[in-house]
């Protein structure tokens, strides 16, 4: 089982486990009486590992995890919505996570109320709240909110995962193709009635209402019939999947540049080229392993400097599982 470690250990502990003199642990995040919780925020495009390093981190730091996206917080469909399995979790506790109901709508305001209350909640157990998710609409509204109970209470730190555009395209459609392998069309049809809704609920979803002309017509047709409407179909998704990625990519940058919000951005190119071994490796040199610096030196207020001349380039806990 995974052990998991306080944030409100003493600063004399963390430096032992860090092997970093205790004069350079700085941050009120030891002190009771610190005026601002931390928070972290993943931002990037839908298919840029979002899900992916929130876990990196959370096994590195003693975190939780808020998703934010706005189709995955639905119950249901799992497939279609990519939610990140419990498998991939690995014991990290999620919030907002497939639990408002499918056909329900989820608006903005559910979403300030609902991650507010995870975030106070996730503080009182001296963990870290990592916020994920592509609906960077949700995450602007958070930090942007007009009673500024976020901006009173936290300091947040931004990452975004950034992926060249033609390199996340090919990377979509072949993700794509995966979902079809793994079931995605039997889920969408066990969801589809003649009278569903594509504007509320989980029905929004991108590979839902794509199939609704394949469904309505796939009895009447003969097997070449079908296959061409499916293929249309799963085309169709690729194609809005793509134009989504953009639209996030842009937004992202608007919101770095007009509100001024300090982002860290990480290049993922490079690992989304390579394959198998190669990947893994250059998403720990490009991705996970810069993210867990900037982290440390954000949460610990911890230089660079130290954190790079640390024992074997890493920080650990006794039982293995990095800090």
């Amino acid at each position: 089982m995974m052990m998991r470690v306080s944030l409100s250990l003493c600063k004399e502990t963390v430096s032992s486990l860090l092997d970093i003199p205790s004069g350079l642990l700085k941050s009120d995040f030891f002190c009771p009486t610190r005026h601002k919780e931390k928070v972290v925020i993943l931002m990037g495009a839908t298919g840029t590992g979002k899900s992916r390093l929130s876990i990196d981190l959370a096994i590195r730091f003693p975190a939780e995890v808020i998703n934010s996206d706005k189709i995955q917080v639905h119950e249901g469909l799992d497939i279609v919505t990519n939610k990140i399995t419990e498998e991939e979790q690995c014991g990290v506790p999620h919030h907002l996570l497939g639990v408002i109901n499918p056909n329900a709508d989820f608006t903005v305001t559910d979403f300030v109320d609902m991650a507010s209350h995870a975030m106070d909640s996730i503080v009182s157990r001296s963990q870290l709240p990592i916020i994920a998710g592509g609906s960077n609409s949700f995450i602007e509204a958070l930090v942007d909110d007009k009673h500024f109970r976020f901006q009173s209470r936290y300091e947040c730190c931004f990452l975004w995962v950034d992926v060249a555009m033609p390199v996340l395209h090919q990377y979509v459609s072949d993700r794509v193709d995966k979902m079809v392998e793994n079931g995605m069309v039997d889920e969408v049809r066990s969801f589809f009635d003649s009278n569903v809704n594509y504007s509320t609920g989980i029905g929004k979803a991108i590979g839902v209402p794509e199939f609704d002309r394949y469904f309505r017509a796939e009895r009447f047709l003969d097997k070449r019939g079908r296959s061409k409407l499916l293929q249309e179909a799963i085309q169709e998704i690729k194609r809005n999947t793509c134009r989504l990625a953009c639209r996030q990519w842009e937004k992202i940058n608007r919101l770095r540049n007009q509100k001024n919000w300090k982002i860290h951005q990480l290049n993922a190119t490079e690992a989304f080229r390579r394959h198998g071994g190669e990947a893994d490796e250059a998403w720990e040199e490009l991705v996970a392993g810069p993210s867990t610096e900037i982290v440390a030196e954000f949460v610990y207020d911890i230089s660079s400097k130290a954190l790079l001349t640390s024992p074997a380039g890493a920080i650990r806990v006794p039982c293995g599982i990095m800090l």
